[in-house]
C-alpha cells in the first residue's frame, strides 16, 4: 500500500500519517524532511537534486505513507501512490490545531522537528492562510489527473471512516 496524505498545516497530516503507518506497519515519511536537513544550529534546505533524490528513494519502498503539503515536485509520490489524501480541513479548525500544538510542543507533550518559536508560531498563521487562498486551488485543478484516487476528507469523522475501512481492506 502507498498512501500520499496532504493538506494545510494543522490538517492533522502526520497524525494521520503516524496511524496509518503504525496499522499498516510500513514506513513513513514527510516531504519537509526531504526538503530540509535538521541540524540544532538550524535547518538547512536541501539542494533539489538532494530533495529528489530522497523522495525517490521513499517512493521506490514496497509499501510507505507520504505526507506533506508539498506537491509542486512530488508528481513521482503522487503517481506511485495506491492513494491520496486530501485533508481539507475547514480553515477555522486549522487554526484552532495550530494553537493546540504550540502550546503542546511548548510543554514539550508533542514533539517537533523544529524549534516552537513565537515566529514559527506566527509564520503557521500565515501558511495557513496562504494554503487557503492560494494552493488549495491549485491542488484541487492538480487533483483532476489522480481523481480515482483521490479521496477529500473534511472531518474528523470522515478521516475515522477512511481509517476503518483502511483496516478492513
Amino acid at each position: 500500500m502507498k498512501i500520499y496524505i496532504v493538506g494545510s498545516v494543522g490538517s492533522g497530516k502526520t497524525t494521520l500519517a503516524r496511524k496509518v503507518a503504525r496499522k499498516l506497519q510500513i514506513a513513513h515519511f514527510e516531504t519537509d524532511n526531504f526538503v530540509w536537513t535538521h541540524q540544532p544550529t538550524g535547518d538547512i534546505r536541501n539542494e533539489p537534486e538532494v530533495r529528489d533524490y530522497l523522495l525517490l528513494e521513499a517512493i521506490n519502498r514496497d509499501a510507505w505513507v507520504i505526507e506533506g503539503v508539498h506537491i509542486d515536485w512530488t508528481d513521482a509520490g503522487l503517481e506511485e501512490s495506491d492513494q491520496i489524501i486530501f485533508l481539507d480541513i475547514p480553515f477555522r479548525k486549522r487554526t484552532w490545531r495550530i494553537v493546540l500544538r504550540f502550546i503542546r510542543q511548548l510543554l514539550k507533550i508533542e514533539k517537533a522537528n523544529y524549534q516552537p518559536t513565537f515566529t514559527i508560531f506566527r509564520r503557521m498563521f500565515k501558511w495557513n492562510i496562504y494554503f487557503e487562498n492560494e494552493m488549495k486551488p491549485v491542488f484541487l485543478v492538480k487533483f483532476n489527473k489522480y481523481e480515482k484516487k483521490v479521496h477529500t476528507l473534511r472531518t474528523d469523522k470522515e478521516v475515522e471512516g477512511w481509517l476503518n475501512q483502511l483496516e478492513r481492506g
